[in-house]
């Protein structure tokens, strides 16, 4: 058997529907949150070199920069062949041999792949006040812009971490001027740029959108975050939580002639968008109840309005059966509750140990969305909760 006559026997088996492999991503800054229901011994299961696991990926189809020591394949989905996955293959293989019998003609003649993915990332500490870079200033350096944006899942937020509150861009009043002057001091102590920030305590089941070129420094929730397929940074804080950054993350993104032109590494902000007096009115994101919502489930958006990606949670109420219908493509994680998902059963994660497989990830194909999705809850006590995220090309996204 050919790897795609594999493929496809397993996306036929599936009925429509690949289930994925964990995914866990380490990170050498910052400390972990350890909400990611992880074994408590494995946050270190790549040894301590590479640092504690952060995040969790899905439905990734690019790999996570994360460093020289990082495998080529690291922050990639794998598709389960057989339960325990000892026999898988890349989703990146699978929408290559594939094509748009997975993700639709739209997206496979636009992008050529799968152009978005997800992750939860979790950290006891805040993160680093940063901007991702926008198309125009990303290609000099190879890579596409970045948007993303954020929700926060009360299923997977047990404690708060240390400081569960968001900057945002700068404040109205602050000047160029200023922001120029903390980065310029990047190298000779703490520049405390937060200081020029504002900030919003995070609620938790709500989410944001953060576009390319916005400053932001996200709080210690762990956070769902459906994202472009690009990973391009800025960072305009030196120290957080007594952790020194050096000055390579602010200008690792940078052309070399530009490393240390100060007028160039401000100008990959978005100006007018960072110090926008109505930051929240436009940026903020309730979750907004879908009209087809009835007594056996609910579904709702909780990203939207933006051209890149969009994502729901979707509740199956205790005991119920549900035919759920996409127009498109998409991925899925479920973090709460236990039934069936097509075919396949599923529940959320309890205990996970590094490498073992699961039984609460999946990618469903356009045609598989498209014909409706068969989901039961077998608990009769708790609902049956999923994550689901899309790319650009969901027609009634608000």
């Amino acid at each position: 058997m050919t790897n795609k006559d594999k493929i496809r026997a397993t996306l036929e088996q599936g009925q429509g529907i690949f289930r994925l492999k964990p995914v866990f991503v380490p990170r050498r800054f910052a400390q972990a949150g350890k909400r990611l229901r992880l074994h408590p011994d494995d946050y270190y299961a790549l040894g301590t070199e590479r640092g504690s696991i952060k995040e969790r990926w899905f439905s990734s189809v690019i790999p996570a920069m994360n460093g020289p020591l990082a495998p080529a394949d690291e922050g990639m989905s794998y598709v389960a062949v057989n339960p325990d996955a000892s026999d898988k293959f890349l989703l990146k293989d699978a929408i290559e041999a594939l094509g748009a019998e997975i993700i639709g003609e739209e997206l496979y003649e636009k992008y050529g792949t799968w152009p978005m993915y997800s992750k939860f990332f979790d950290f006891e500490t805040p993160l680093f006040h940063h901007l991702h870079l926008d198309d125009a200033a990303a290609a000099l350096v190879g890579r596409m812009g970045k948007p993303e944006a954020y929700y926060f899942p009360p299923q997977l937020n047990n404690h708060p971490g240390q400081f569960p509150v968001t900057y945002f861009g700068y404040d109205p009043d602050v000047t160029m001027e200023e922001v120029k002057a903390r980065l310029l001091d990047y190298e000779a102590g703490d520049n405390r740029i937060t200081e020029l920030s504002r900030a919003y305590r995070i609620e938790l089941g709500t989410g944001w959108y953060t576009p390319p070129g916005v400053v932001h420094a996200p709080g210690s929730y762990l956070t769902y975050e459906p994202q472009w397929n690009s990973d391009v940074n800025s960072v305009h804080e030196n120290i957080v939580s007594g952790e020194v950054y050096p000055y390579e993350f602010l200008t690792e993104n940078c052309p070399d002639d530009q490393k240390r032109d100060i007028d160039y590494i401000l100008s990959l902000m978005d100006w007018e968008k960072n110090v926008d007096p109505h930051y929240k009115k436009h940026y903020f994101r309730p979750p907004l109840t879908c009209e087809h919502s009835d007594e056996r489930h609910i579904e709702k958006w909780i990203t939207y309005g933006n051209e890149y990606f969009g994502a729901k949670e979707l509740t199956i109420l205790p005991g119920q059966t549900v035919v759920v219908k996409d127009p498109v493509a998409y991925g899925t994680i479920l973090v709460q509750g236990h039934g069936k998902f097509g075919v396949h059963d599923t529940e959320a994660a309890g205990t996970l140990r590094f490498g073992q497989m699961s039984g609460d990830e999946f990618f469903v194909s356009e045609q598989a969305a498209q014909a409706g999705i068969t989901i039961t809850n077998d608990s009769l006590w708790e609902p049956l909760v999923f994550l689901k995220h899309f790319g650009p090309n969901y027609p009634a996204m608000p």
